[in-house]
């Protein structure tokens, strides 16, 4: 009979988790697809010791421009259509597709952890923060991206991605601004684009 009660008592705990993860998980996809503009200032640090910082502004769906401050001469534009790396410093030029990077999961309006589409690998909870890592099956050279978000009140607070070189990027967000109106032109791409003024130590908390 205790026997009975113990794996009755660890399948009902275990249901508890599921049905648990599976309302953060859809709380997620609410929050994500319900982002209309984001604004905010970024840390970027690379597990081989890199680290660059600038500003990043997204419209949904699909547009995205990241601004690297002083020293880096790195400007990305993506107007929905296709992405543009541009290295200033070496005056280079490179076209980059959306469904060859993990982040434009963070870009979509119709984000949902179906298994098809976007398949979860991993998640964590804490008292304050929340953990999902993502893939995507249907781009298996595409490595998975882990979102971590602030529990409260509950925003996106970094991502990191597996580059090329295997190298662990982790992007982290301060400063953050959501829907309000955003120029068109921040997602035109201009050559002579110049990147924003160098962030203040006050802004990197």
């Amino acid at each position: 009979m205790k026997k009975s009660i113990l794996i009755f008592s660890a399948l009902f705990l275990m249901m508890d988790f599921a049905h648990a993860e599976n309302a953060d998980l859809n709380k997620i996809e609410n929050y994500l697809n319900n982002i209309n503009t984001l604004e905010a200032n970024f840390v970027q640090m690379s597990s081989n010791g890199g680290s660059a910082e600038g500003k990043i502004y997204i419209e949904k769906p699909s547009k995205i421009r990241m601004e690297y401050t002083a020293p880096d001469q790195i400007l990305i534009v993506g107007n929905g259509e296709y992405i543009i790396y541009n290295d200033q410093e070496l005056d280079q030029i490179t076209n980059i597709d959306y469904k060859d990077i993990p982040a434009t999961v963070i870009l979509s309006n119709k984000i949902k952890f179906d298994g098809k589409n976007l398949k979860v690998t991993d998640y964590y909870k804490d008292g304050g923060q929340t953990s999902v890592t993502v893939e995507m099956p249907d781009s298996p050279g595409v490595k998975p991206i882990t979102l971590i978000f602030d529990n409260a009140p509950f925003r996106l607070k970094q991502w990191k991605v597996i580059d090329q070189q295997n190298i662990e990027v982790t992007i982290s967000l301060f400063d953050a601004e959501q829907d309000k109106k955003l120029s068109e032109s921040l997602f035109k791409f201009n050559k002579n684009s110049q990147t924003a003024a160098p962030l203040s130590a006050s802004r990197r908390k």
